[in-house]
């Protein structure tokens, strides 16, 4: 099995894949509302010219913490610094008033993709 580097955008040898990866915990009865605030202001993140692409993921059945349900969202950006000046303009904190009051707890891990594998499935 062989892995491909990844690559942002320009396919440069300096442009692997940044990833971020946050965990929420969402109130109990609050989750079709999440969801819902989620996708209608996920383009704050895809329209950013840095974002590759973001995904919203619910744990599977029965993963909760505390009060809360457990969410996970991946978003992929060309590199560390176009994700740092998203996180510190006027849309980020605006997206993310808008998601707090549904939240419990969370974290994010941030990382640099190494591989990727391509798996049979994909056409």
């Amino acid at each position: 099995m062989t892995g491909v580097p990844t690559t942002g955008r320009d396919g440069g040898a300096d442009s692997a894949v940044f990833r971020v990866l946050l965990r929420m915990e969402i109130h109990t009865g609050s989750e079709r509302d999440f969801e819902e605030t989620w996708l209608e202001v996920g383009d704050a993140v895809t329209g950013h010219p840095g974002n590759l692409a973001q995904w919203l993921l619910r744990g599977a059945a029965g993963e909760k913490e505390g009060r809360g349900s457990v969410y996970y969202i991946v978003s992929d950006w060309i590199d560390e610094p176009s994700f740092r000046a998203f996180e510190s303009s006027a849309a980020h904190v605006r997206h993310r008033e808008l998601l707090h009051p549904y939240r419990g707890a969370g974290s994010m891990t941030t990382m640099n993709m190494v591989y990727a594998l391509r798996g049979a499935g994909v056409r």
